[in-house]
């Protein structure tokens, strides 16, 4: 059951006001391939997430890490009209890089890694599209903390939020999984939670922690519920590895869930996928990147 600290005992149905059904409704029938800009260590990279670690002395496995600055591939994505995408701080020394990037593609790429109520306007002023958010969400034994979800629309606006639900699969389901994904909190992925969530935001970015980083495969299960959950767009994120993965995702939600190719891309050293047949697809669809 989860528990809201200060509240102890109550259940989700009755930690969350009762609200409005959202009015950012989906407008896409058609998956799109959404870029992606990971940062560690001021550094572009791609890394299997299951091995972020904050132990000292204890490194991530990298599949690539790019000679190339983050604003090089902002500045690529911009040229490419492909909108939509996120940058991603995978812990400290990235908000230079990540700077550097916004300003590359004012409006067209949102930010994640580190976002709070304190620092959630400066990013938007910075030039991200939107800010996403999980663990300022939690408390440090990840109870969600509902007033702060508050302050944070209040401060930005529900419309240029986006809720990060990055989970690891439990034998009870999903839960979602903060401090770049090594924490497991108590809020779980299931329809009433999304539902309610989806009132504070404009859409959820969920990374199977599982499987990112691995090319192994989506997690199609996550894939296919998400699509029945969410009343707002969603970008799923973790496994990918060939374009059909596209095409499987596009089947799995009809059309309601977005799909993040990392490691598998060419442009990122993998070998399953190519940049430019994802922005065929996204021409064919007449989505971001249309030309």
């Amino acid at each position: 059951m989860l528990r809201l600290s200060g509240e102890p005992g109550l259940p989700l149905a009755g930690v969350f006001p009762s609200l409005p059904a959202s009015s950012r409704q989906l407008s896409a029938v058609v998956t799109l391939f959404r870029p992606c800009i990971d940062l560690h260590e001021g550094q572009v990279k791609q890394i299997v997430g299951g091995s972020l670690r904050d132990e000292p002395g204890s490194a991530p496995r990298t599949n690539f890490c790019s000679d190339e600055p983050a604003a090089h591939f902002a500045r690529r994505y911009r040229e490419d009209g492909l909108a939509g995408g996120h940058v991603i701080q995978l812990g400290p020394g990235n908000d230079a890089a990540a700077r550097e990037a916004l300003a590359a593609y004012p409006g067209g790429l949102q930010i994640g890694g580190g976002i709070s109520v304190e620092n959630a306007a400066g990013w938007l002023a910075a030039g991200a599209s939107h800010v996403i958010v999980t663990s300022w969400l939690f408390d440090a034994d990840g109870h969600l903390q509902l007033p702060r979800l508050d302050q944070l629309v209040a401060e930005v606006g529900a419309d240029r939020l986006v809720i990060d639900l990055s989970c690891r699969a439990t034998a009870e389901g999903w839960r979602v999984a903060m401090n770049r994904w090594q924490t497991l909190t108590d809020l779980p992925i299931e329809a009433g939670m999304i539902r309610q969530l989806s009132a504070y935001c404009a859409e959820f970015l969920v990374h199977a922690a599982d499987v990112e980083g691995l090319c192994g495969g989506i997690d199609e299960a996550l894939v296919a519920a998400l699509a029945g959950m969410s009343p707002i767009p969603v970008t799923y994120a973790g496994g990918a590895r060939a374009l059909e993965d596209l095409e499987r995702v596009e089947t799995l939600s009809e059309g309601r869930v977005d799909l993040t190719i990392g490691s598998g891309l060419d442009i990122f050293g993998g070998r399953g996928v190519r940049y430019a047949d994802c922005l065929a697809w996204n021409r064919q669809r007449g989505g971001a990147g249309a030309a």
